[in-house]
């Protein structure tokens, strides 16, 4: 006999564990709005820590024997230079013989003065400090190219999921799910205060193709279990509640075994090497993935049920299944209260006296003569 199943995730495949996902709605869309409200708030208050690539300034490349202190010493040589308003220079080693700093835009003199300051700093001839000026114009241009990106990805994603399961309302939740990725990532890169680079767009643009993915896997399983939904008792709620129960545990273990490289790439990026394409990168990775796994679940099903419950046939269908169940709950104590009465009749009907009703167990009910003895029969 082949061993039965038994576990967590199979308890969750067959429907033997359930939680209401889809039903608690709510709860999930509250909790959306206030991780929304709070990036949106960190976005007025803080604003984001736009990188060199979009505001423009200049970049300087100095030779120096980087050590544990380099960063900090050379940072305070740029900041007492006698150059006001450099209190937002990124300074980050570049291997283990250069440093890089970037500064807001400046004057030629300015330029100069920084220049020999991180002469002076690393012990290196001011011919040796590199720099490169990096106008305002390069950076707009990057965050237009930046924002075209997003919206075609937007619209081919769209277009994409509508194609695969001849479905609107898909394409509505998912990039709806997006979106809500978007906002509160970039609300967590101005709460922090990580620089936005063009690695944070890379970082931005991956993670939204691994929340579609996952969102994808999620939909193909509502569309499973709620195919020929008017030939069966269940809601579509309440199928798309059991898609969500099935592959929990497998969004779950994906988004770990996703999760845990680039949270050691954050942690090399922002206290190994400092500041740096790593830092933003792995940011970007970290917070996308592990919202874009909880919107593929908590965000997009629960309002594509809301969406397709709203749809009259799939409505019509909802309130026939609950009203046969209420008829069912209603019809229940009736067949049980008639099954009581029908085993009591039973039993009234049968006869007061039952011949052998008392005899005990294996007595013929029979009426038998007493045996006679051998000198009974000899008289």
């Amino acid at each position: 006999m082949a061993e039965r199943k038994t576990g967590f995730a199979h308890a969750l495949y067959t429907g033997a564990i359930s939680y209401s996902f889809v039903g608690r709605r709510k709860v999930w869309y509250i909790l959306s709005a206030v991780l929304i409200a709070i990036s949106v708030l960190g976005l007025a208050v803080r604003g984001l820590n736009l990188g060199i690539d979009f505001r423009g300034g200049v970049e300087f490349n100095a030779p120096v024997a980087v050590s544990a202190g380099t960063t900090d010493t050379v940072r305070s040589a740029v900041t007492s230079s006698g150059v006001s308003d450099l209190d937002g220079t990124e300074v980050v080693t570049v291997g283990s013989d250069y440093v890089r700093v970037q500064t807001r835009p400046l004057s030629p003199s300015e330029t100069v003065t920084i220049r020999e300051a991180l002469a002076r700093a690393t012990h290196a001839d001011s011919g040796a400090v590199t720099y490169s000026n990096v106008g305002a114009q390069w950076g707009q241009q990057i965050t237009n190219k930046g924002l075209q990106a997003l919206a075609v990805f937007l619209v081919l994603v769209m277009l994409l999921i509508w194609i695969y399961f001849r479905e609107w309302k898909m394409s509505v939740s998912a990039v709806i799910a997006m979106l809500h990725d978007i906002i509160v990532t970039v609300g967590v890169y101005a709460l922090v205060g990580f620089t936005v680079t063009p690695s944070t767009l890379i970082g931005v643009l991956t993670i939204l193709g691994y929340s579609l993915y996952d969102t994808v896997v999620v939909f193909d399983k509502v569309r499973e279990n709620t195919a020929d939904l008017n030939s069966r008792d269940i809601t579509y709620s309440e199928g798309a509640n059991r898609a969500v129960n099935q592959v929990l545990v497998r969004s779950i273990n994906t988004t770990i075994i996703g999760v845990l490289p680039v949270a050691a790439l954050l942690f090399a990026g922002a206290f190994l090497l400092g500041s740096g394409p790593l830092e933003d990168l792995g940011l970007a990775l970290f917070v996308g993935m592990i919202v874009g796994a909880y919107s593929s679940i908590f965000i997009a099903t629960p309002i594509l049920a809301q969406l397709r419950e709203r749809e009259p046939e799939v409505h019509a269908h909802t309130e026939a299944v609950l009203r046969r169940r209420a008829k069912a709950a209603q019809d229940a104590p009736k067949v049980s209260a008639q099954t009581v009465r029908t085993e009591a009749a039973g039993v009234a009907d049968l006869p007061e006296s039952v011949p052998g009703a008392d005899a005990p167990s294996g007595s013929s009910n029979r009426s038998q003569n007493p045996r006679t003895t051998r000198s009974q029969r000899k008289k």
